[in-house]
C-alpha cells in the first residue's frame, strides 16, 4: 500500500513539473495582459506617432523590444479616470528584458515606421506572442 501511495504522488508531482510554465512565459504572458489594457486605456488622437517594428528578423528581437519599451513611455492615457490602470500597466514594460541573441541588428528605432499608439501596442503584442513561442 505505501508504494502504491509513494508512486502516486511521485506522478502527479512529475505531471505537475511537466505542466508548469517557465517563469519566463508567464512574465510574458503578463505583459501580453499589460498590453491588452493598455489597447483599452490609451489615447489615440492628437498624439504623437511612434516607431513600430514589425516583424523582425530574430536577431533584432532585442532591439525591437527596446523600441517598443522606449515608445511605451510615451504612451498617454485617455482620458483621467483609467490613469492608474494605465499607470499601473505602463510599469510593467520598464522590467522587461530580453536575452540578447548575440548576433548583431543592423536596425535601429527610427528605421521603423510611425503608427498610432493602438497599432504600436498591436505590433508589440505580436512580437511578444512570437517570443513565447
Amino acid at each position: 500500500m505505501e508504494r502504491m501511495i509513494i508512486f502516486c504522488m511521485l506522478f502527479f508531482c512529475s505531471s505537475m513539473a511537466l505542466t508548469a510554465a517557465s517563469p519566463k512565459t508567464v512574465k510574458y504572458r503578463q505583459l501580453l495582459k499589460a498590453i491588452r489594457q493598455l489597447e483599452m486605456t490609451v489615447k489615440d488622437k492628437d498624439v504623437e506617432l511612434l516607431y513600430t517594428p514589425e516583424n523582425p528578423v530574430d536577431e533584432c528581437l532585442s532591439t525591437a523590444v527596446t523600441c517598443f519599451q522606449s515608445g511605451t513611455l510615451k504612451l498617454q492615457p485617455e482620458n483621467s479616470q483609467v490613469n492608474s490602470t494605465f499607470t499601473h500597466a505602463v510599469k510593467a514594460f520598464k522590467r522587461l528584458i530580453l536575452s540578447d541573441s548575440g548576433k548583431r541588428c543592423e536596425s535601429s528605432c527610427e528605421s521603423y515606421e510611425k503608427k498610432t499608439p493602438k497599432e504600436f501596442l498591436k505590433s508589440f503584442e505580436k512580437l511578444i506572442q512570437k517570443v513565447i513561442r
